[in-house]
């Protein structure tokens, strides 16, 4: 058994393109090698800024391929085709042979078995593979026709302690690493791994992209002790710098003390956003002066932490001039300046969007029972912020100056906590807003963008979504879900269509409200797959939601999937999968219902009776609802259906009495049905 070893040594490439492609490498390789029966025992695959590495281990030194018959193109298709098949099996068209199957009439061939060299059958998956991998981001270089992350400046690999040949595209392979120090490259030949990890390692580079995690995560741990700070440690930004570094050194740095009483995201944002530093907490929950830079180089005539302490002084000062001209705006008067600042071509300017917001805020009041002048006070000045110098230099922090301009001026505090709050959640698993003015600002802003962009038809496809619709769809699902909110959203679209119309824009979709509510529910899936909910439930549920209450739906489908394999739910199940068994073989001539007149069995009153009783009790008010008990009522109707079945002959000789009991059946199933569609679960 052997190794296979490659290196992929490039200029630096940024951390989001090293994840990606390490992610792509395992998975394009792994497949590679199982298709060309090439077992083997692990596959690693490490990144420093300017290298990616690939380790295989217990690969076999031949390939054995089985002897047998092939099926190969139908005929009748294009000769080339058929010539190319002959080709990759390596034997002649005339070779070749017919069979007749039941899809029709097939070529076949018959091959011996065979062995091939594994080196062979690498040298022409290597390239296939790295011309696989995709790039967010790529450049090309010289006059090259590669297009990599970062200029590709040479391909090691080994196979069995030997050099293994090939070619992509310029780039010819070799037997050597490359390291630069001091602005010069040196070459090492390797013949395996763990020499090519030792010699790394003498120069002091930690290939493992884990392993250099885990070493910066303690030197952080081991200052916050020193420190007597919380161990605060962001994930993300731990991820980045560990990308960016292939030597970490971890210094401490200083910042001059009276910085401390700007806004603390205003130095967070200094720090981690724009520097790359880690900020340190003290046990009070107060930032310090002092903060963490991990670079590439140790630092023993303390250049590197004096250099970016200058650096931090000059942003913070700037910061800090901001500041002071910003916090004393009155926020109102800056309303008019979002005429001059564009939210999208089509769409108007901020300052239109701001009073969309300010018009909606009436209607959404009244549905969720809020103060309608605080809301529409936090609508109108929402966007203010946007306009001051600070979030102009610091757009990262846009709405959280606007909380603190607002609290400096005087706003209640659910005002200018609704400036701040209503751009959340700003992803998939961030926190929503919790306070009423919050949670109702941010599915304002949210539906507002989506009805713009759906009404002028620039919706997203499904390889692209450059104005973040999907983000913005599931973050106003999630609000109204973790805030147990019901809202009508068919009805707050088509008011939003109004004021848009009477803003002047041009309708280019004449089905944005359809297809905003239509969205919404694929949304949804994505929030109930985030869930661990089943994919046959999720399907029964948002497939017969008619409405637009998402709440509702969300409700239903948790508690069918908490029931779904228990007594309730069984019971549920079993009970549908009974009657429309029955009606999928027989045909119904519909009259809008059964005849109770026509009932001369008890069973069949009782059944009729038990589903006027649910249906009656799917109508109370949404705030009454509760799903559980609507699932243990259709649960409970097993009772009465087995007392049907066994005592009614639905196929009775009589044919109204018959068609009288099929209908019974029939609004047996649409009740069913009106709480999910039953006819999609498993089993069913």
């Amino acid at each position: 058994m052997s190794e296979l070893l490659i290196e992929l040594f490039s200029e630096e490439i940024p951390s989001s393109l090293q994840v990606n492609a390490r992610s792509q490498i395992e998975k394009l390789l792994s497949q590679k090698l199982k298709s060309s029966n090439l077992n083997y025992k692990n596959l690693s695959v490490y990144s420093t800024p300017t290298r990616l590495t690939v380790l295989v281990s217990s690969l076999p030194i031949l390939i054995k391929i089985p002897g047998g018959e092939i099926k190969g193109p139908k005929v009748g298709v294009p000769e080339n085709v058929i010539e190319n098949f002959a080709r990759s099996k390596e034997i002649n068209v005339s070779d070749l042979y017919q069979k007749q199957l039941d899809k029709g009439n097939f070529y076949f061939a018959k091959i011996k078995s065979k062995e091939i060299k594994t080196e062979d059958e690498l040298s022409k998956l290597i390239p296939k593979l790295l011309n696989e991998i995709s790039w967010k981001k790529s450049m090309r270089w010289s006059n090259y026709n590669l297009s990599w992350g970062r200029p590709l400046r040479s391909i090691l690999t080994i196979f069995n302690k030997k050099p293994l040949k090939m070619n992509f595209e310029h780039l010819n392979t070799v037997n050597f690493t490359l390291i630069e120090e001091n602005g010069e490259l040196k070459q090492k030949k390797v013949q395996s791994f763990l020499e090519y990890q030792a010699f790394l390692r003498k120069h002091k580079i930690i290939l493992d992209h884990n392993e250099r995690k885990k070493f910066i995560l303690n030197k952080i741990n081991l200052i916050c002790k020193t420190k007597s700070c919380k161990i605060l440690v962001d994930e993300s930004l731990l991820t980045e710098v560990c990308n960016l570094v292939d030597k970490p050194t971890v210094i401490i740095a200083k910042f001059d003390k009276s910085y401390l009483e700007l806004p603390k995201e205003i130095i967070k944002s200094t720090l981690q956003f724009h520097q790359r530093y880690f900020t340190l907490i003290d046990d009070k929950d107060r930032m310090i002066n002092e903060f963490i830079i991990v670079t590439n180089n140790k630092d023993e005539k303390k250049l590197i932490k004096a250099g970016n302490e200058r650096v931090v002084e000059a942003r913070l000062s700037d910061a800090n001039f901001f500041w002071n001209k910003d916090k004393s705006l009155n926020l109102i008067k800056q309303i008019n300046k979002l005429k001059h600042v564009t939210f999208y071509e089509n769409l108007g300017s901020i300052y239109d969007k701001t009073q969309r917001l300010r018009k909606m805020a009436y209607f959404i009041s009244d549905q969720l029972n809020l103060n309608k002048e605080k809301l529409e006070i936090a609508a109108s000045v929402s966007k203010s912020d946007l306009v001051s110098g600070l979030v102009g230099e610091f757009p990262e922090l846009q709405g959280v100056m606007g909380k603190y301009f607002a609290s400096k001026q005087g706003f209640e505090d659910d005002v200018a906590r609704a400036i701040s709050e209503h751009y959340l959640p700003i992803s998939i698993s961030s926190h929503v807003p919790k306070k009423p003015i919050s949670s109702a600002l941010s599915i304002l802003d949210k539906l507002d963008t989506l009805v713009g962009f759906f009404l002028i038809d620039q919706k997203p496809t499904s390889s692209k979504d450059p104005f973040a619709l999907r983000r913005a769809a599931i973050g106003l699902l999630r609000t109204v879900i973790e805030n147990n909110l019901s809202i009508k959203i068919s009805d707050l679209i088509e008011y939003f269509q109004r004021i848009y119309y009477d803003q002047g824009v041009k309708e280019l979709n004449k089905e944005t409200k359809n297809d905003l509510i239509m969205f919404f529910r694929e949304r949804m899936k994505n929030i109930l797959k985030e869930k661990k909910i089943r994919a046959d439930i999720i399907e029964a549920s948002t497939s017969s939601h008619a409405n637009d209450n998402f709440l509702e739906l969300y409700k239903k489908t948790l508690i069918m999937n908490k029931f779904i394999s228990k007594d309730l739910g069984k019971n549920a199940v079993s009970t549908y999968k009974r009657a429309s068994s029955i009606l999928e073989q027989e045909k119904i001539i519909s009259k809008n219902g059964p005849d109770a007149v026509l009932f001369r069995l008890e069973e069949e009153k009782e059944l009729f009776e038990k589903i006027n009783a649910i249906r009656k009790a799917f109508t109370i008010k949404e705030d009454k609802k509760n799903y559980e008990n609507h699932l243990k009522l259709l649960s409970d109707t097993k009772l009465s259906t087995d007392r049907f079945f066994d005592n009614v002959k639905v196929n009775d000789e009589n044919k109204d009495l018959k068609n009288n009991r099929l209908e019974l059946l029939q609004i047996l199933c649409t009740t069913f049905n009106s709480f999910v569609d039953f006819s999609k679960l498993e089993g069913t």
